[in-house]
């Protein structure tokens, strides 16, 4: 037990009376006015008597530095030390009937010391120990004094009391670690919750820009598609009416609608991100969604080359979501680290697919993670990654991540870019049941 206590003691670190001390504090300068008091006390002549003394003093001093730097051997030195020269005070301070000097309350000090850092069982073996110190003096005294019954009576009413002492500090002590532990899990606590405070402010401020911007992207989708259908209109009417002849006009009508096409294709992801999402959700393995992204981006990639490696709880609980737009999901982020690692590159590196049941999390879900080796996020681009239209690609548009984020929002998740020693590491969170309707 006392033990264990020490161990957590030594790893959270000391309280007001269990404290891991690096520099002199006032209880120190208590402790040097206490014993300057007894060395202006008789006998003052005695050189032996100041000297020990001191030595308390600049000990008391330095203990300090001296738990600080070796936290478990310099606790078990301190109390040596503090019982070593409480027994070397006695016999300067009485004659052959030492144990009788009025210094004996000394032995106190060793006593509370091994009170304030140790355990229970470990206190009792320090209190032990120094009243045997104390009671060695029975020996030179026996040999020159018969001891009566009642001087046994004294010496056994002094040591119950460094028992007592000991007892009464140790458990002062021992209630206020368990005081300070429960006051750092608390701190933890609300540092944690400050911590998903701060990330549901950030969630809650881009679904506000989503809105705003899918609301803009919609307008400005459907103004542009309707000039794209007139343009796609003429340009297959023209290239009917030209004649063989006339080859470089065919090529240029020719460029005109596969442009078109493109830009189509464009105002459709537009729309996609603009367009509220209807989620039909129903039981699914999350598992056997992220598989099938897999797959299919393996497909876009035949040469690639990636090491894929699962790491999947089991079992794992199904999850009622809706199957197409999550598998949308995975195939984004998988795509994205496909690219990162540059995927048409044999042997271009690693991905990590990683699933377990969050059971902690309110509301319970299951979380997913998908690592890559490639290059990484900057620091600089982290927090503008899920905005929509931002990209870091030649020919991107900057609304995947965008709607990867919105349909997580649809079914109550979440997506986070966490630390990554190499490349990037994103941690999708999805709740057993669609939290929004």
């Amino acid at each position: 037990m006392n033990s264990t206590l020490d161990k957590r003691a030594a790893d959270r670190g000391w309280s007001i009376f269990d404290r891991k001390r690096a520099a002199v504090d006032w209880i120190d300068v208590v402790w040097v006015l206490f014993i300057i008091g007894l060395a202006f006390l008789p006998p003052i002549h005695e050189i032996h008597k100041q000297l020990i003394l001191l030595g308390f003093a600049v000990f008391q001093l330095f203990e300090g530095f001296l738990i600080a730097h070796y936290q478990r051997s310099g606790r078990y030195a301190a109390v040596v030390v503090k019982i070593a020269l409480a027994t070397v005070l006695l016999a300067h301070t009485g004659d052959v009937n030492s144990i009788n000097s009025n210094y004996w309350p000394i032995y106190f000090v060793p006593v509370v010391t091994a009170a304030t850092y140790f355990g229970p069982l470990v206190t009792l073996g320090w209190t032990v120990l120094a009243s045997a110190a104390y009671c060695s003096y029975l020996i030179p005294v026996s040999a020159e004094y018969e001891i009566t019954a009642e001087s046994f009576e004294l010496l056994g009413i002094r040591v119950l009391f460094f028992f007592l002492a000991a007892m009464l500090v140790n458990r002062f002590v021992v209630e206020n670690r368990k005081q300070v532990k429960r006051y750092q899990e608390l701190s933890q606590t609300l540092e944690e919750t400050n911590k998903q405070l701060r990330r549901a402010e950030a969630e809650a401020r881009r679904s506000e820009r989503l809105a705003a911007l899918g609301q803009m992207s919609a307008g400005l989708a459907h103004e542009i598609r309707n000039p794209l259908g007139v343009i796609k209109g003429s340009a297959e009417m023209l290239s009917q009416k030209l004649t063989a002849d006339q080859p470089l006009a065919a090529e240029l009508a020719g460029y005109i609608s596969s442009e078109v096409n493109r830009l189509n294709a464009l105002v459709a992801r537009f729309l996609d991100f603009a367009h509220p999402m209807r989620i039909e959700a129903r039981p699914h393995r999350i598992d056997e969604i992220v598989d099938r992204a897999l797959e299919s981006v393996e497909h876009q990639f035949p040469h690639a080359g990636v090491r894929v490696e699962r790491d999947y709880a089991n079992p794992l609980p199904e999850l009622m979501v809706d199957e197409q737009l999550c598998e949308r999901v995975f195939i984004n982020l998988i795509q994205n680290a496909f690219q990162a690692m540059d995927g048409s590159e044999p042997a271009s590196g690693t991905l990590k697919l990683g699933i377990r049941p969050e059971d902690a999390h309110v509301p319970k879900g299951v979380s997913v993670t998908v690592e890559d080796t490639g290059s990484g996020v900057p620091s600089e681009l982290r927090e503008q990654i899920f905005n929509p239209f931002f990209t870091s690609k030649k020919d991107g548009v900057g609304l995947g991540l965008a709607i990867v984020a919105k349909i997580l929002d649809e079914h109550g998740g979440s997506i986070r870019l966490e630390d990554s020693p190499r490349g990037a590491r994103f941690r999708v969170f999805i709740p057993r049941e669609p939290q929004r309707t």
